[in-house]
């Protein structure tokens, strides 16, 4: 997912996956477990889960603007995307709009206090990074609301509800759009996609990420959402979509940043952000064919 820039100094090589595919699956399988955890035990527990991961994901962008000297006002960003993770969970759609805009012109308001200098520059990449991050990572709320009152356990009647089975669809079949370029891309990679923004990138990966992103669609929305199995084929090919297009605008990102990864905290993956980026783009869609073509 992530590519060497000509500025970053030289590492290991680890083939044509480009990463280290054992501390890659480790640390997958511990976050994975986390969230399944979370999931399942208490659904307010796994909101604390994605709200920290905002906060995280801000800290990342913060630092990687701050290498073309952007300072976006990162305090503000944090609150009001904590905010805006809980009103979306508690209040619903029309809530976290509200929530959106009214931080907007908060971080608008605190960068006032710095003067005149680089206001538009700032101000431009602080609202970018709120919708980019916290918002869209607000759609996940707005999913796992889905299943009814906050307070509730994920199972109901012996069955995880509907929040939650929304919330484990979507991030499976992002994974499947993962694994599906990441296998079809080792073994038959030959023609990149993108080759100025991630050389790594072949088509014939995303033919791979099509097949098991509406495989498992399919899969998922017949099987444990009760839906149409056109509705899978749907969702399979929004996701793939969403997905390609979340990990080239990350890498286009860094390039433009001139940083490999958002950070180091994830090893084999780099930064929280090198992890979000499919998932933060598939979100929104899947929610929406969900909300309307599945829930209700």
């Amino acid at each position: 997912m992530t590519t060497p820039d000509a500025a970053v100094p030289a590492q290991k090589d680890h083939g044509r996956a480009g990463r280290d595919l054992r501390a890659a699956v480790t640390s997958a399988v511990v976050l994975l477990a986390a969230i399944a955890g979370s999931l399942f035990f208490y659904k307010a527990v796994f909101m604390v889960i994605v709200a920290a991961a905002v906060v995280v994901a801000i800290w990342e962008l913060h630092r990687g603007l701050a290498a073309k000297l952007i300072d976006i006002p990162e305090q503000p960003l944090m609150a009001g995307g904590v905010v805006m993770v809980a009103v979306a969970y508690f209040w619903g759609a029309p809530a976290l709009v509200t929530a959106t805009a009214v931080t907007a012109l908060v971080l608008m308001l605190w960068l006032l206090r710095r003067g005149v200098d680089g206001f538009v520059q700032n101000a431009t990449a602080a609202v970018f990074t709120l919708i980019y991050v916290p918002f869209l990572g607000s759609f996940v709320a707005l999913m796992l609301a889905e299943g009814g009152d906050w307070d509730t356990r994920s199972f109901v009647g012996g069955s995880l509800d509907d929040g939650v089975r929304g919330i484990v669809a979507f991030i499976l079949v992002t994974i499947a759009s993962d694994i599906g370029g990441y296998v079809a891309g080792v073994l038959f990679g030959r023609h990149p996609m993108a080759p100025v923004i991630s050389p790594k990138k072949s088509w014939e990966g995303f033919a791979g990420s099509l097949l098991f992103c509406v495989g498992a669609g399919i899969a998922l929305v017949v099987w444990m959402l009760d839906g149409d199995w056109w509705v899978g084929v749907l969702l399979g090919l929004a996701a793939v979509v969403m997905a390609t297009l979340g990990d080239l605008v990350e890498s286009v990102m860094k390039r433009d940043l001139g940083i490999k990864d958002m950070s180091q905290i994830i090893p084999g993956h780099g930064g929280l952000m090198d992890r979000l980026d499919s998932l933060l783009a598939t979100i929104a869609p899947i929610w929406l064919l969900l909300h309307y073509l599945v829930f209700n």
